[in-house]
């Protein structure tokens, strides 16, 4: 928690006095879920991983994740920029208990975007890659998120949801449970125009929502998930909102544009 509250001193520093200022999503050691929105029907979302770090003897959630080979996932490199012990748990629903569907994977080598700068949320990056120590079993409640081809750009008000177990308001209750919110897209020339996000959202990344829904503290790293030709594919992965507020008017929920990312991920996972 101590280093979430640095991250979001520091990127604060690196923006432009009157530009808004980006708040990452990651949660410390407390897990909740998406501001707005519904609790999704149990593993419906069957690519959604929660990626946690050990304290002590236990494992907390921190961020979201997708699951895009049986032994890689893909997540936000403000979630994995330090040492720790992490594991991802595939199949799950309510965090807080065992139901027999999970499976849980240690991560053997973490992959940050080289050009990531943690002090610097706004230059984008904001993008890694976990090779699990070994391959997912996949079934009914574990599946591969589809990726979209390189370079691949969403229309404005384009279907997506938000899926993650973050926060339900800023600084308000928590949920155990997955949760989904419906995000329409906001195209990069709304996204980037005055009283908007201004020049802070660059077009390596994806803005979606800025009404009454929104990511929130523990969606870091989630996936947002877009309708194409009647078929989910993972456009975004969940980086950060506004500091004055995770659904705050005009500040849609910003994610790393995976299509951006399509060609330094091939050349890590070979």
């Amino acid at each position: 928690m101590l280093r979430f509250l640095l991250l979001t001193t520091l990127a604060a520093l690196v923006l432009a006095e009157l530009e808004p200022q980006p708040r990452f999503l990651e949660d410390g050691e407390v897990e909740g879920r998406v501001v707005g929105g519904e609790v999704a029907r149990p593993n419906s979302w069957p690519w959604q991983i929660s990626l946690q770090y050990k304290s002590g003897s236990s494992f907390y959630h921190t961020c979201g994740g997708t699951l895009i080979k049986r032994g890689w996932v893909m997540t936000a490199a403000h979630c994995v920029d330090r040492s720790r012990t992490w594991r991802v748990v595939l199949g799950d629903h309510n965090i807080n208990s065992h139901e027999g569907r999970e499976q849980y994977m240690s991560v053997s080598r973490v992959y940050l975007h080289p050009r990531w700068n943690s002090n610097n949320v706004a230059a984008g990056y904001d993008i890694a890659l976990l090779r699990l120590s070994s391959e997912a079993s996949l079934n009914n409640y574990v599946q591969l998120g589809a990726i979209p081809p390189s370079g691949h750009i969403l229309p404005h008000n384009n279907p997506c949801y938000i899926t993650g177990w973050g926060r339900t308001q800023t600084g308000g209750q928590l949920s155990a449970q997955l949760k989904q919110a419906y995000l329409p897209v906001v195209d990069h020339r709304t996204c980037s125009s005055y009283g908007w996000w201004g020049s802070t959202v660059k077009n390596s990344m994806v803005c979606a929502g800025g009404g009454s829904e929104s990511g929130c503290q523990g969606d870091s790293g989630g996936p947002l998930n877009c309708q194409v030709n009647g078929q989910y594919v993972v456009h975004g992965v969940t980086s950060f909102v506004s500091s004055s507020g995770c659904n705050a008017y005009r500040k849609p929920t910003v994610f790393t544009r995976v299509s951006d990312y399509i060609s330094w991920m091939n050349s890590v996972m070979g």
